[in-house]
């Protein structure tokens, strides 16, 4: 740590490093980065689906047609289907203009 306060406190001075120690430093940033994002991730939910359907505020028939047409595709545990929150929010955002699509 002593390194890095002392590139704090003098941040004009200049440090030459070769391209492999670039390399280390670069992927120790990226590692970092990726287990701090890791780590803030909510873990997904899940929706039956007449929880979705109410959600959504479409028939259960409409959930079969958007299966179909891989619009809106469930899971299936034990038998059951439901559905990713995620999913299940980006339809209603698209519904109500509150997304742009590309």
């Amino acid at each position: 740590m002593e390194f890095k306060n002392f590139l704090e406190n003098n941040p004009s001075i200049n440090v030459t490093i070769n391209a492999e120690q670039l390399i280390e430093v670069i992927d120790y940033a990226i590692s970092k980065t990726k287990s701090e994002f890791e780590a803030r991730q909510i873990p997904e939910q899940y929706l039956t689906r007449k929880q979705t359907a109410e959600k959504l505020g479409v028939d259960l028939s409409s959930l079969w047609r958007w299966q179909r047409q891989g619009y809106l595709v469930p899971i299936e545990v034990g038998g059951k289907r439901l559905y990713k929150l995620s999913d299940i929010n980006k339809i209603y955002r698209k519904d109500k203009g509150l997304c742009s699509t590309k």
